[in-house]
């Protein structure tokens, strides 16, 4: 699979800009059927620095009931991506 489609787009959040900051950890959202290998190998390819490790959280959003039913939530997955100490992701 071709790295821009892994990688969805990056999560800027108050969370993930901290983490960014603090402990080089980036978030992205990524398809529900990609693998860890995928994901580190689309980084290293897309912004040309060293992964160190890579932390998945698969997110189910709640089923909400609406005047015409059911609606069931969506499954997306977010990927953590923690980057060597001398690299650094320009997101902005």
């Amino acid at each position: 699979m071709d790295s821009r489609y892994i990688i969805k787009k990056p999560l800027l959040t108050e969370k993930s800009t901290f983490h960014s900051d603090e402990s080089n950890r980036y978030s992205f959202e990524v398809p529900v059927t990609a693998r860890k290998d995928q994901i580190k190998a689309a980084i290293e390819d897309l912004y040309k620095v060293r992964v160190l490790k890579v932390n998945t959280v698969t997110r189910r959003s709640r089923n909400r009931r609406m005047k015409y039913g059911l609606v069931t939530g969506s499954v997306t997955k977010k990927a953590i991506v923690r980057v060597h100490p001398e690299d650094t992701i320009e997101l902005i």
